[in-house]
């Protein structure tokens, strides 16, 4: 198996949490991790980690070669400042991006794994995006993704992401609902649940208390789910997002469906980030960000850049180990042959 790892904003932490996730990855039952971006940072976080930087090698030599690698972009550019925003960055940053889905859409790579990058420097460098994911689906010529993020076996999609909190209750619609419990559902049957169990959460405080504190709980999400369950799919909603969570922390659900931004990542990210009680500093930061609904597959992690402790040799690549393994169980699955939409 050969994943691809794109390096992200190479000012940030990107080039340290890869070098230190190869280092752990080694060994026959591995797969074979090929690294996209800016060489000289992975060069310079190398030299200051005091790990081995894989060789490098041409797309066109991937297919041949055997063990970890790294596709240089532009090797002939210097590496942008650690920790600094800038243009040159943000077109590193997509540039990898870029091959790497090419490679994937011609099955030279069985996945993508993302390193964070930062949106400021995309920008800067021309590309009007709000990140991986719509311009994952850009690249890919996908519409209708959907996120999901995943702790362990703490897992939830989003019906929204980044759009204003006051967009969302229009934008939950029957088609859209729809969309991401069928996506949601083929990526457990992926990750081996057989019989998975979704819960969907409720827009509303109380799920609407009856229609006092809103009616689109009742009027879109009920006959949504309804329907589902009645083609015998195992899911449960809406369920009030005050205690979703802990029903799906207990083992209740195998995922839940948030319904905006925060109401889904704020508890996977209570699970897996932590800091040192007496300094402040990120101890753990853990989670990975799966996109839904690519024509490849796509993890990462579920962290910024990190631009303030970039090039101090303290990031934790915990996040993108996990990323890598999840980007492990959907591609092994897929070469099983399992089913990628769900059918009654």
């Amino acid at each position: 198996m050969k994943l691809a790892i794109t390096m992200g904003d190479p000012a940030g932490i990107g080039p340290e949490i890869i070098l230190k996730a190869l280092e752990k990855m080694t060994g026959p039952d591995t797969p074979e991790l090929i690294v996209f971006g800016c060489a000289g940072a992975l060069d310079e976080a190398g030299r200051a980690l005091g790990l081995p930087v894989p060789p490098r090698i041409t797309p066109d030599e991937i297919a041949s070669h055997e063990g970890h690698g790294v596709v240089g972009i532009d090797p002939d550019i210097d590496a942008p400042q650690v920790g600094i925003v800038s243009a040159a960055a943000g077109r590193f940053a997509f540039r990898a991006i870029e091959v790497a889905v090419d490679l994937a859409l011609a099955g030279a790579v069985d996945g993508i794994v993302t390193a964070p990058l930062n949106k400021e420097a995309l920008n800067l460098a021309g590309h009007a995006y709000s990140g991986h994911t719509d311009m994952l689906a850009d690249l890919t010529g996908s519409a209708d993704t959907v996120m999901m993020l995943a702790h362990g076996n703490f897992r939830v999609t989003h019906l929204t992401t980044h759009v204003a909190l006051e967009d969302v209750p229009r934008l939950l619609t029957p088609e859209r609902l729809n969309r991401v419990i069928d996506l949601t559902h083929s990526a457990l049957k992926q990750l081996g649940l057989s019989v998975p169990r979704i819960a969907v959460a409720a827009l509303n405080p109380h799920a609407g208390e009856g229609g006092i504190f809103g009616k689109e709980d009742i009027e879109i999400s009920v006959p949504v789910i309804r329907e589902w369950a009645a083609r015998g799919l195992r899911i449960e909603g809406p369920v009030p997002g005050d205690t979703v969570f802990v029903k799906l922390r207990s083992g209740s659900y195998d995922a839940v469906i948030a319904m905006y931004h925060d109401q889904g990542h704020i508890p996977v990210k209570l699970l897996g980030f932590r800091t040192n009680p007496e300094t402040g500093a990120w101890e753990a930061l853990n989670g990975v960000n799966v996109t839904l609904g690519l024509p490849i597959i796509r993890t990462s992690v579920d962290h910024g850049t990190a631009f303030d402790i970039a090039g101090q040799g303290i990031a934790s690549a915990d996040s993108m180990i996990e990323a890598i393994d999840y980007a492990i169980a959907l591609s092994e699955a897929q070469k099983r042959g399992r089913s990628a939409a769900w059918t009654p």
